[in-house]
């Protein structure tokens, strides 16, 4: 199965909003990583737009010609924005807004009813759905029942045991990609993904669509450079 990546350029951003100003300029960067061979552009624009601001978000959805993935917590401020945009997928995460970085994934089944009612909102706009989840099998089988499309493997605890043990990383992931095809859904992952790990992730997940990767591939870039390191990953994701 073909793995798709989509590059999360929040860290371009970042290092533009160091400075204010327009370098690096964030639409051109997205523009050249999809020339460079990227199958998608992922943002996650939060509510302190400490990267990624809402008029970014905008001003991609002009530009981007491969798939957009926008990434967020599901209030009204995000469903209002996809709903203006219609990206091809919405990734919905449950962090918030205090939080670093997305380090956990839902609780479907606590927030069965609150996460349907967003689901099929998001279902009606004719977008994509996502949910950043983890390797718990009832609760992926509970993101089928409130409707999603995917789930998105929160890939850090796979990241963090890869060196010590990679065989005992991938292990609940692979239990879990079977459960989720059991119940009709597709899988995505990210966080922590790199090129040290996405290799042997994507040969024991053969089933994966799609890739997410920002912070690993932006830093591998200041050394490789950015046409070069998408290809590096894109070559990664060849079975």
């Amino acid at each position: 199965m073909e793995t798709k990546l989509s590059v999360n350029i929040n860290k371009i951003a970042t290092i533009r909003n160091a400075r204010g100003g327009n370098t690096p300029n964030l639409v051109q960067t997205a523009i050249d990583i999809e020339n460079f061979g990227a199958d998608g552009i992922t943002v996650h624009p939060r509510p302190d737009e400490r990267h990624i601001t809402l008029q970014d978000t905008y001003d991609l959805a002009k530009a981007v010609k491969t798939e957009f993935n926008i990434e967020g917590y599901p209030n009204a401020r995000f469903l209002k924005l996809i709903n203006d945009i219609k990206p091809a997928q919405a990734t919905l995460v449950p962090d918030p807004p205090n939080v670093l970085t997305s380090n956990a994934g839902w609780d479907t089944l606590t927030h069965f009813e609150f996460l349907k009612n967003v689901v099929s909102q998001i279902k009606k706009m004719d977008i994509r759905v996502s949910l950043f989840i983890e390797t718990d099998a009832q609760k992926i089988e509970y993101a089928a029942k409130l409707g999603a499309d995917r789930i998105e493997f929160y890939t850090g605890p796979y990241a963090e045991q890869y060196s010590k043990n990679k065989e005992k990383a991938i292990e609940p992931y692979i239990e879990s990609a079977k459960v989720a095809l059991k119940n009709g859904l597709k899988i995505n992952a990210g966080h922590d993904l790199s090129l040290e790990n996405l290799k042997y992730f994507k040969q024991n997940i053969p089933n994966l669509a799609e890739v997410s990767i920002g912070h690993a591939l932006i830093s591998d870039a200041l050394y490789l450079g950015l046409e070069n390191t998408v290809a590096m990953y894109k070559d990664l994701l060849v079975d």
